[in-house]
Order: C-alpha cells, then sequence, then structure tokens
C-alpha cells in the first residue's frame, strides 16, 4: 500500500506546534536508536514521554507503562516498535486522541495507517523524526 506521507511544509508544521513526544519502545540504553533520537529531540526542546514498561525512567524522565498512562495531550507518538505492533499502539494513540501517529525508519504497516487515518491523526511512517526535523530546521 503506498502511504500519503505529509508534505515537507506539513512535517514543519508538526514540529512547529508539537510539544510533548510519547516515545514507545523508547530504551533505557544509550546506544540504542530510540534513545539517541529522543535525546536529540529533548535537546531540541520537545517534552519526551518514555513509554516502556521494563524502564524505570529513561533521559531523566519516569516511564509509563502505556500510552493511556499519560496525563495531558500527547501531540505526537513516536514508535519504536516492530511493525507488527503498530496497529495495537496506533489504537492506543487514538484512545488518547493524539494529533500525529509516527512509526521511525524501516517501520510501515497498512493497519495502523488506517486506523491512525480513521481517527484523524496524521500519519508519518518510516520516518527518522531527528532526521526530519533537523530538514525543518536548516
Amino acid at each position: 500500500m503506498a502511504y500519503e506521507q505529509p508534505t515537507k511544509e506539513e512535517i514543519k508544521e508538526i514540529f512547529d506546534h508539537a510539544k510533548r513526544i510519547a516515545v514507545v519502545g523508547l530504551s533505557e540504553k544509550p546506544e540504542k536508536t530510540s534513545y539517541e533520537v529522543s535525546k536529540v529531540m529533548q535537546e531540541e526542546g520537545y517534552e519526551i514521554i518514555p513509554v516502556n514498561p521494563n524502564a524505570e525512567e529513561v533521559l531523566g524522565v519516569k516511564a509509563v507503562n502505556s500510552l493511556e498512562d499519560i496525563d495531558g495531550h500527547i501531540d505526537i507518538v513516536n514508535v519504536f516498535r516492530r511493525s507488527e505492533h503498530l496497529p495495537e499502539v496506533a489504537r492506543e494513540a487514538a484512545s488518547i486522541d493524539a494529533d500525529v501517529f509516527w512509526a521511525q525508519l524501516g517501520l510501515e504497516n497498512d493497519e495502523a495507517y488506517q486506523i491512525a487515518k480513521e481517527a484523524g491523526m496524521k500519519v508519518v511512517m518510516d520516518r527518522c523524526i531527528k532526521v526530519e526535523h533537523a530538514i525543518t530546521r536548516s
């Protein structure tokens, strides 16, 4: 299936309006991509909320077990879980009324795309949030 990716302008708009990013599958290991990417986004001024039932805290922030455990609105749900887990995460993102469902580089799933789109979210798949952010800032 061909995904309708947001335009460069729409991606810039996402970053301009977003403040809180929930990172599903954020590892507490600094050598992991999820940690490295989230650390950069945190340094860029975004509030990072780690969603990982196996971690106490990541990047100095207390981790939560699921998206539903987060108080307040989430602008972007950034996912670092294998593609087969994306539909489940998309349903959870829809249930908390997140604005954007973002599946990291190498991740895509037709069912998750449909769930997120039908819930009214902007959907980005198979793109790195850190790279896309750098492009919009250059």
